[in-house]
């Protein structure tokens, strides 16, 4: 028995840099060092610890929509330990929302073939944690959200679900898709060995007309949400000292008070 494994992986701006805006609002990824989203690393962990628990054939396909640049997060995924990678590289895409990329994702995905797609909770320049949801919806497959454990036995996924006064244990059949939190274990980095053998592995490009979508459907003016404004947050003011010369906790307390904290 084989299985097919696809992992979405993101290439984002470095969240240790200067982020911002572009002139029409869409996220400036020039002005900053891009890098595979650390969420996603996440989804690969797992897909890489089902493998190695595995006795069966088991493939790994890391999957991203992106500039020429996201192929940087594709090697260092191929130097993790995935088998070989999809890059959908479109100007088009450029500005697509949430509902844009899921659907660029789940055409791609229909065209690789799957039977587990493994995403993270969320991306770290969004944000919004939906698209594993929306991909399960546009693919018609059950979908696993926010597991702290994933394993595949027998044609089902199964894992666990961590939350603040109890955890549960799901399970689907296959194919899925499912998204794993930050707590699902700290992802491997990539050796030597693995890195030197990226270099070798498959890297596919295609554009929006390889997946039969139009340029209308996606991008800034296919969007279904935009950004109406945005400002820079405001320096940080200066603080309030208080002396304590035996009044100190009062002063603390009106200081509270007049924020209404208490």
């Amino acid at each position: 028995m084989s299985l097919r494994i696809v992992v979405c992986v993101k290439y984002v701006p470095d969240a240790g840099g200067e982020r911002g805006f572009t002139t029409d609002l869409t996220t400036d990824r020039e002005s900053t060092d891009g890098l595979l989203s650390e969420l996603d690393e996440y989804g690969l962990e797992q897909a890489l610890r089902i493998v190695e628990a595995s006795e069966d054939d088991v493939e790994v396909t890391v999957l991203t929509a992106g500039p020429g640049e996201a192929k940087d997060a594709l090697r260092k995924a191929l130097a993790m330990g995935a088998d070989k990678a999809v890059h959908v590289n479109d100007e088009g895409i450029r500005g697509s929302d949430v509902l844009g990329t899921s659907l660029v994702l789940a055409e791609a995905l229909k065209r690789i073939g799957y039977d587990l797609v493994l995403c993270g909770m969320a991306s770290t320049d969004g944000a919004m944690g939906v698209l594993p949801a929306l991909l399960a919806e546009r693919l018609g497959v059950p979908q696993v959200t926010l597991l702290a454990e994933v394993s595949v036995e027998d044609g089902v996924v199964k894992g666990r679900r961590d939350g603040d006064t109890a955890s549960e244990e799901f399970e689907a059949p296959l194919p899925a898709v499912v998204s794993v939190t930050d707590q699902s274990g700290e992802a491997r980095y990539p050796s030597f060995k693995g890195i030197m053998a990226a270099k070798k592995k498959p890297v596919e490009s295609w554009d929006l007309s390889d997946l039969d979508i139009e340029t209308d459907e996606v991008g800034l003016e296919g969007s279904w949400t935009k950004v109406d404004s945005a400002a820079e947050r405001p320096a940080r003011a200066a603080g309030t000292i208080v002396k304590d010369e035996g009044k100190g906790g009062k002063q603390l307390a009106d200081f509270l008070a007049e924020r209404k904290f208490v």
